[in-house]
């Protein structure tokens, strides 16, 4: 897969975690965060079991197998899915869908930062201008006002750390290993496992509750998790994590439309410019190393 491809991919993702953020709103308004994170990462580890049963059966024929360690990669891979996907969660029933979409992107900035920090990894330049626009696009949202940004806001900002960390490591761990399907799968499974752990625990679970928050569970579950996530990692194999940032940030663009159409979500005029940075950051770290190339002598 070429690099270009792999960004493609990334964008349809990108699409579809943004018309998530509708119905994980809608389904958090019958069940509490960890069960419904707990559900649809189970779902999404059920939609990709087949695919890791032919991927470990190409393994056995090539005299190829995964390691313990390879396990332990997996679970850190999990944990931090649970941490990124729970706090996004909670933010996400006291916050609106277009304003969760933008604070997502936080994670765009942390990626380049801790890729240089802890795998001395220096990206593009256009990654660092890029980066900061996806940040002024945020600040933007909120009508340029620090003082508008709620409790809610703070989870899903909070929530960026562990999600540049996981896209900072992702594509590497199924590079190496080889193995995209189980990485992916193992580390959904990993996650809805903790997380309905914790839902058990302490989430208010009925039966009535989750009989209406169902279509919002399996639309996630499947499309979200199972779709999405498992494409992620396919493409981030192929893709540089400070550029794959940057890409996936346009979900919140996503986020914006599908919140606007399906839930009545207003974006400011200062919201709309911040949309337009973002995109524009996305394009940016997209063509700018191209003409480069283009450019360079042969």
């Amino acid at each position: 897969m070429s690099r270009v491809s792999a960004n493609l991919l990334l964008c349809v993702v990108a699409l579809i975690w943004g018309s998530a953020f509708v119905a994980q709103s809608y389904g958090m308004a019958n069940v509490g965060p960890m069960t419904f994170t707990g559900i649809r990462f189970l779902i999404g580890a059920l939609v990709v079991a087949p695919l890791i049963w032919f991927e470990w059966r190409s393994l056995r024929s090539r005299a190829k197998s995964l390691q313990m360690s390879d396990a332990y990669k997996i679970i850190g891979l999990g944990v931090l899915l649970t941490l990124g996907a729970a706090m996004q969660q909670i933010g996400i029933a006291s916050t609106s869908v277009t304003n969760a979409g933008f604070l997502t992107a936080l994670y765009v900035p942390l990626v380049p930062v801790l890729g240089w920090i802890l795998l001395r990894q220096l990206p593009h330049w256009s990654v660092w201008p890029g980066g900061l626009a996806c940040i002024a696009g945020a600040y933007l949202l909120s009508g340029a006002d620090l003082g508008a940004i709620g409790t809610g806001d703070l989870w899903v900002i909070a929530s960026a750390i562990p999600w540049a960390v996981h896209v900072l490591l992702i594509g590497q761990v199924a590079d190496r290993m080889g193995a995209p399907f189980s990485v992916a799968g193992g580390q959904f499974a990993v996650c809805g496992l903790m997380a309905l752990g914790w839902a058990l625990a302490f989430d208010p679970i009925s039966t009535q509750g989750l009989r209406a928050a169902l279509w919002p569970i399996v639309y996630t579950g499947v499309f979200s998790v199972g779709i999405a996530f498992t494409a992620q990692v396919v493409a981030q194999r192929y893709a540089q994590a400070s550029d794959a940032a940057i890409v996936l940030s346009s979900e919140t663009l996503f986020a914006a439309i599908f919140g606007y159409v399906m839930m009545g979500d207003r974006v400011t005029n200062a919201g709309l410019f911040g949309c337009g940075l973002i995109f524009l950051s996305m394009m940016g770290v997209q063509l700018l190393p191209i003409f480069k190339n283009k450019s360079a002598p042969v």
